[in-house]
């Protein structure tokens, strides 16, 4: 099955782990460490995130270490982009009005 970025951050306990690893690399029992959950529901996640291409891995000695995929953060970044512009187009319209009511 073929998954995308969007199914790997709508559950939060992913999002929870990309928000773990954005600054360092963390092997899946260091990231576990940080759940209240079963090591298997982490693999599962770390597994989910990897296929969606949020994740990499990087072997250093028998350990496995996972690192956020930055580039790949910024298909959802794009995407976010569209509702940035309507919101502050809204907000800007908001400030005007507040504004013109303020002068009368």
């Amino acid at each position: 099955m073929r998954r995308d970025i969007f199914q790997a951050v709508a559950d939060p306990t992913r999002r929870a782990i990309i928000t773990l690893i954005a600054l360092q690399a963390m092997t899946p029992n260091a990231i576990a460490e940080h759940f209240d959950t079963t090591r298997q529901a982490i693999s599962k996640h770390l597994r989910i995130l990897t296929e969606c291409e949020l994740l990499k891995q990087k072997h250093r000695g028998r350990e496995i270490y996972y690192q956020l995929e930055i580039d790949k953060m910024k298909e959802i970044d794009k995407w976010l982009e569209q509702f940035r512009k309507i919101w502050e187009t809204k907000f800007n319209q908001l400030d005007d009005l507040l504004a013109k009511m303020q002068r009368k």
